[in-house]
Formats: C-alpha cells, sequence, structure tokens
C-alpha cells in the first residue's frame, strides 16, 4: 500500500472517490498474509509472554492458511525486539506481542532508538493479569508480612528476580519497594524462564513472575505464592492473596500484553489483524486455556489499545522518575 504523503498527492490528482480509493485496500487485506506472518517476542522462549503468544499464534496460523512464526528476542529489556519491529517493513508480515517495556523504557533507559507511541500501530489489548510474588517451596518466607519483615531487617540483601528491566513484573517489584518503604535489589533477567529455574534452586529469594509462568510452577509444588499484585484474588489462585490484604494497603498493579505492528501497516491489515485475533480469543479452548494461566482475555480495538499505553506512559513516567529508577545500557 503507498505511505500517506503518496496517497494524498494521487488523491488530489485524479480526484477518486473514497469508495475507489477503499478498493485496492480491502482487496489488500483480503490478499494477507501472503506468506509467514513473524511474531516477535521480547523474552526468552518459556515465560508467559511467549506462551500466549504461541497459543495465539498458532488459532492464527489455522485462520489465515499462513505459518505465525514466533521469533523471541530478548534484550535490553525488550528493547532490541521493540527497535527490530519499529523497523521492519510495514507490510503486515511483522507482529509484535509486547507489555510494559514498551511504555516505560523510555523512562529507564538513557537512549532508546525507537518511539513507542510513533513507530507502532496498535492492534490489540490481549488481556490484563496481576503479577504473582513467588519463593521457592523450601523458602522460610511464607507470606508478605514475612517478606516485608526480613527486608526490613536487611536491607538490600534480599534479591527478586524478574523476566528483565522495564518488563511488568519489575515495574510491580518497584511500587512494592515503593510502598512497603523497604529495600531489596533487582536482579534481571533475560526472560521469565531463567529466571525462575534460579529461583527453584534458591540462587534467588523471590520473584515477581508473570501469572503465566509462575502458576504452574506454584500449583505443581515448586514454588509457594505468596501474593497478588492485583487488587482483587484471582480465580485461577484464590488461596493467595493480594498484597493489599496481605500487608501493603492499596497496592494495585495489573500487566497487559498487547499486539502492535510496525507504524504505516496499513490500516485495513491492521483490522483484519485486530478482527482475527479476536475471534481467535474468543474460542473456548484458547479461552479455558488463558483462564488456566490466570490471564482475562480482552481484544480491544486498536484505539482502546492506543489509548491504554498513553494512559500507562503517563502512570508509571512520575513513579520511575520519582523514585530514581535507572538503568545503565
Amino acid at each position: 500500500m503507498i505511505d500517506r504523503r503518496r496517497f494524498v498527492g494521487l488523491a488530489a490528482a485524479s480526484a477518486l472517490s473514497p469508495a475507489a480509493i477503499a478498493r485496492p485496500a480491502f482487496a489488500q487485506a483480503q490478499n494477507w498474509p501472503t506468506r509467514f506472518v513473524r511474531l516477535v517476542v521480547p523474552f526468552t522462549p518459556g515465560g508467559g509472554i511467549d506462551a500466549i503468544g504461541r497459543i495465539i499464534g498458532a488459532k492464527l496460523s489455522e485462520m489465515w492458511g499462513q505459518q505465525v512464526v514466533v521469533e523471541n528476542k530478548p534484550g535490553a529489556g525488550g528493547n532490541i525486539a521493540s527497535d527490530f519491529v519499529a523497523r521492519s517493513d510495514p507490510d503486515g508480515h511483522t507482529m509484535y506481542i509486547s507489555a510494559a517495556g514498551l511504555a516505560v523504557n523510555q523512562f529507564l533507559y538513557p537512549s532508546i532508538n525507537y518511539d513507542p507511541v510513533a513507530d507502532f500501530a496498535p492492534v490489540t489489548l490481549i488481556c490484563l493479569f496481576p503479577n504473582l510474588v513467588v519463593v521457592p517451596a523450601s523458602s522460610p518466607i511464607r507470606s508478605i508480612g514475612d517478606l516485608i519483615a526480613q527486608a526490613k531487617a536487611n536491607p538490600g540483601k534480599i534479591n527478586y528476580g524478574t523476566p528483565g528491566h522495564g518488563s511488568s513484573p519489575h515495574m510491580s517489584g518497584e511500587l512494592f519497594k515503593h510502598m512497603a518503604k523497604i529495600d531489596i535489589t533487582h536482579v534481571p533477567y533475560r526472560g521469565a524462564a531463567p529466571a525462575l529455574s534460579d529461583l527453584i534452586a534458591g540462587r534467588v529469594d523471590v520473584m515477581f513472575a508473570v501469572m503465566a509462568s509462575g502458576l504452574p510452577l506454584m500449583q505443581s509444588g515448586q514454588l509457594r505464592g505468596l501474593g497478588l499484585t492485583s487488587g482483587k484474588r484471582m480465580e485461577a489462585a484464590p488461596d493467595v492473596p493480594t498484597i493489599a490484604e496481605a500487608g501493603v494497603p492499596g497496592y494495585d498493579s495489573v500487566s497487559w500484553f498487547a499486539f502492535f505492528v510496525p507504524a504505516k501497516t496499513p490500516a485495513a491489515i491492521v483490522r483484519k489483524m485486530q478482527a482475527d485475533t479476536v475471534t481467535v480469543m474468543a474460542d473456548p479452548a484458547v479461552k479455558t486455556r488463558l483462564q488456566q494461566l490466570g490471564v482475562v482475555a480482552v481484544g480491544s480495538t486498536p484505539e482502546v489499545m492506543a489509548a491504554h499505553l498513553k494512559a500507562e506512559i503517563e502512570k508509571w513516567g512520575p513513579l520511575i522518575k520519582a523514585a530514581g529508577i535507572k538503568v545503565n545500557n
């Protein structure tokens, strides 16, 4: 599809009717995709964002008759993946599943090579979910109250792992530190899988984990759940209290995953991608799987996702600045 500047020039020169102009775009969307679609994941395989991307991607492959190929590009808190997608061809054959990092990395890092708003077109808000505070099953820490008490008795000595700088678990952890008035040390990994491996082995004390990756390990008995970052308990983990009710009143941090594409991807393709994703998430098998992973399926319009991203930027930017949280490249 032609870009906007050329579109305006050609429209003025030929005086085409709106319907005549719209037909090529509609035809392009109907013929798309013409080859495999790359789904870029900003963290290592095995984490929650990777799992959900693969669940939805597999169903989209069936619907489109073209393979959705997951491509993991971990590193720099998602910046490597974001930069890659921002520079990819806007032809509808590169999708990006992202989360909090897209909203917050501009405040955490001295510089980034992309604009989180201008360089991406929102497709849909996939899901909302709390993060899960977990410790090894053998840990002496048995509650949020225990964690706070030990942190206050040993400032800076308790460490907490996350999938990486700028991830939603990182932001949940920093908000917890801020509101509980404790000093615990952040240990960033290149994804949830290596962080969880170290947690199970006892090489890290506690972890703020995406529900989709932490919940199965809690249910299997390898980890103990201390608290949820949401304001309400979750049906998937009814016995795990919220952080707010377990010792930090008012604490509430809900995370999200969403699909984006490079800016200037044809609007007709974005709309079809959004509609098909919403259809996939309404599939009973997919819906059940997402519920088992502790997430609430949403399936928004691109406009709602754009507003959500803006709200996240406005929410976290001041907190990060006030807390003085920085990441050195």
